[in-house]
């Protein structure tokens, strides 16, 4: 047999790299290479229909990671080995193949990445049509076709789905990004957008403190509160609550829902106007918004003040007969989902809207509507906005060109108005986990990750980490992913915390007044209210890729990233202590779950070593504060119980003469400490060798090193250091201002 990379279709199988992936392919399945070794698939059908669904062959006997949505809202991963396994509604499908000398490997505890390749299926948009996969009891892997319009018809897709190859999965995926980003022209991938200054700074949203009860003073309060504690928030987001809205459909007699909402009918109130309500007028605390977002920036030193607001003006839109509104041309539609929805979990906002209709501004007006609406805000004050309920469009493409074009109509205005209104590219965009908005985010830069953070569910918990971090591998490539607030003081909140200091994302509490741990947010947040922010995505080892963190009772999850100097490697505990929508539950796993962590788990990490690397690494680990050095391939065995977590720090030993090795650790009390680490430099003397750090930040410093210094300074003060000769760890204080430290180490 000719092994060949692009993907073919041959006596009814398709093959990849010389890999069968499926068997009984029929022939109406078309092949269209496009570039290094990539293809897209697509079918032909004799009867047109704005619904087609069409089989690729039986997958069997290949492990698969599929992320896909649970919900009309969000993704979800899910892992197996034959199509039936495989969720309908799959965005991202990843499979391993390994040759047959591999089998023997799979159960190793050694990371094995020979004779691995990786192949990667992407459902995508076909002109106005959308894409997505799903399996059958019969092990076929099938893909659907959809325009979200019954009068949106077609015979034919040429480009429903991409697949590529290749030996690295992380790379795989950024790279078939980029392919379609330059093919499709549609979106732009996470390196060529702007990145909103908020990320860099801790933050405080109002949701969970007071969910729509959000007041002013409530609002003073949770700042002042932070402040006193020695973590000041530099970012706000004021959620939902502050907006004037009116419900038509309300019953006294509905039940409190999660505390948030009254009933299934509060989720068709509608926007009445663009400006605040009356929370946020002439009360003793406050005279407008204006006056509020002057207030806390001046008293309070924040530097980014994000509002909430729905994609369509509020969760049912906006209010047809609303003299303020009218300008819209907004009229009243009623959802309709697609099977595919309803074929996994319904959500109670869709219901609601399906019953009540959604208030839908005239698409032709909708650039009017932001503008109005973020011009405004921009006017008070306001640095950006977090946009959210963006996936209902999906829902509302009939009459309208259908779902995919009618959601780019959307985007292209709101990201039009963001770029018109606000300097930094500030938008939050959530709730938007269709390939609908991914693949039409030409400019939003940050988007959340997963459901949202719930403090009173404590089985979502580790489910929150787990999703982050997988939907990650596809998200991470388009957007920076947001992995929500979090409680500091909660049964789980330094569960959360370490996931958030490795996710290269923004962190952000939404504590109650006076509830905090502080010596959690210590170890993310800076004095000055900055944050240690990694470099990337945080994602699952490869080592994890096709095991399941959450329920198969045995497997631990490791996310990495990495820094300017140094990687990182968070393992996390995930099991028995919830298990996955759509998934039968299971006996709770044993108390504690054994597993390895290995520089080998960084990738990348030769990219940020230096050229003086030798290959070895120092291995800081947070909690026990022990150090180790390993060579690449070695390993750390570690033992955790349920909602556990551990942080290890991975630093590239730098030879920089025959008798000196060095690693620098950064602020070894922070969970993330090789953040702190901003520049590296060593010179060589007549006297001796001298080490020049340039790092961000107080407390306690630490580096490994295999010879005992003769002095250090701090910003050319000489400062006394610690060193224990036993394992190489070097300390030294850093006090005073929250600030860039120059240390030098000298020989």
């Amino acid at each position: 047999m000719t092994v060949t990379a692009t993907p073919c279709v041959k006596d009814g199988r398709l093959l990849v790299n010389g890999k069968v992936v499926s068997n009984g392919v029929p022939p109406n399945i078309v092949v269209s290479p496009v570039a290094g070794g990539s293809a897209f698939l697509g079918a032909n059908s004799s009867i047109p229909s704005c619904r087609h669904t069409f089989n690729l062959g039986i997958l069997e006997e290949m492990k698969f990671l599929s992320l896909f949505k649970f919900k009309l809202w969000w993704m979800i991963p899910r892992v197996g080995k034959s199509g039936s396994e495989i969720p309908i509604e799959t965005q991202f499908l990843l499979l391993e193949a390994r040759e047959e000398s591999a089998l023997c490997d799979e159960n190793s505890s050694e990371p094995t990445n020979e004779n691995t390749f990786y192949i990667l299926l992407l459902p995508v948009l076909d002109g106005p049509f959308r894409t997505s996969l799903l399996g059958t009891p019969s092990n076929e892997l099938h893909f659907c076709v959809e325009s979200g319009d019954a009068f949106l018809q077609t015979t034919q897709t040429s480009e429903a789905i991409f697949i590529n190859s290749g030996d690295n999965p992380f790379e795989l995926i950024k790279s078939s990004i980029k392919i379609l980003e330059r093919h499709k022209g549609t979106f732009t991938h996470i390196e060529h957008k702007k990145i909103p200054g908020h990320l860099d700074w801790f933050g405080w949203c109002t949701w969970d403190a007071f969910y729509k009860d959000v007041t002013p003073r409530g609002i003073k309060e949770g700042i002042q509160s932070l402040l006193e504690g020695g973590c000041p928030p530099k970012f706000l987001i004021i959620d939902d609550g502050w907006q004037e809205t009116a419900n038509e459909f309300h019953k006294d007699s509905e039940p409190l829902i999660e505390g948030t909402f009254v009933g299934e009918s509060d989720f068709a109130t509608r926007l009445v106007d663009i400006k605040e309500n009356s929370k946020f007028r002439g009360t003793g605390s406050c005279v407008d918004l204006h006056e509020l977002i002057t207030f806390v920036k001046e008293k309070y030193g924040i530097k980014f003040i994000y509002m909430w607001h729905a994609l369509v003006g509020y969760w049912g839109g906006v209010l047809p007969s609303s003299e303020k509104m009218k300008k819209y041309n907004p009229k009243i539609v009623y959802p309709r989902q697609s099977p595919g929805n309803v074929g996994n979990l319904r959500d109670i906002v869709i219901d609601s809207l399906e019953k009540y209709g959604l208030g839908l501004i005239d698409p032709e007006k909708v650039c009017d509507f932001y503008n109005d609406l973020h011009s405004y805000l921009a006017s008070c004050g306001a640095d950006g906005v977090k946009v959210d309920v963006q996936n209902v469009l999906e829902t509302v493409g009939a009459g309208y060109r259908g779902r995919v074009l009618l959601t780019r109509k959307y985007q292209y205005a709101l990201e039009q108005s963001i770029v018109r209104n606000f300097k930094d590219n500030s938008i939050i965009c959530c709730m938007s986990h269709n390939t609908d908005s991914i693949y039409s985010s030409k400019k939003s830069a940050v988007a959340r990750a997963s459901e949202d953070f719930m403090p009173r569910e404590p089985t979502f918990q580790t489910l929150h980490v787990a999703a982050v971090a997988f939907n990650s591998l596809f998200l991470g490539e388009v957007v920076v992913p947001d992995w929500d607030m979090f409680h500091s003081k909660h049964e789980t909140a330094e569960f959360h915390a370490a996931a958030r200091a490795l996710g290269g994302c923004a962190v952000y509490v939404s504590d109650k007044p006076g509830i905090h741990d502080f010596k959690i947010l210590q170890k993310l947040v800076l004095p000055d209210g900055s944050i240690l922010r990694a470099r990337r995505a945080g994602r699952p080892t490869r080592d994890c890729l096709f095991t399941d963190p959450v329920m198969d009772g045995k497997s631990l999850l490791k996310i990495w990233n990495l820094n300017k100097f140094s990687g990182v490697i968070g393992i996390f505990n995930c099991q028995g202590a919830g298990h996955w929508p759509l998934k039968q539950p299971y006996a709770e796993s044993t108390p504690s779950i054994f597993g390895h962590v290995s520089p080998l788990q960084v990738e990348y990490l030769g990219e940020v070593a230096g050229d003086n690397w030798n290959g070895e690494c120092a291995v800081y680990v947070f909690h026990s504060g022990s150090l180790l050095r390993l060579p690449m391939r070695g390993a750390i065995d570690v033992s955790l119980a349920s909602v556990q977590c551990e942080i290890f720090t991975i630093a590239p030993v730098r030879v920089f003469n025959q008798s000196l090795h060095f690693a620098p650790l950064g602020l070894l009390d922070m969970y993330n400490s090789g953040g702190a680490i901003e520049a590296l430099s060593c010179t060589m003397e007549p006297s001796g060798c001298k080490v020049k750090i340039i790092a961000r930040g107080c407390g306690r410093f630490g580096a490994y090193t295999n010879t005992q210094p003769r002095y250090c300074t701090v910003d050319l003060k000489e400062e006394e250091f610690v060193y224990n000769a036993d394992d190489g760890l070097l300390t030294v204080k850093l006090g005073g201002e929250c600030n860039f430290r120059e240390i030098e180490i000298v020989y």
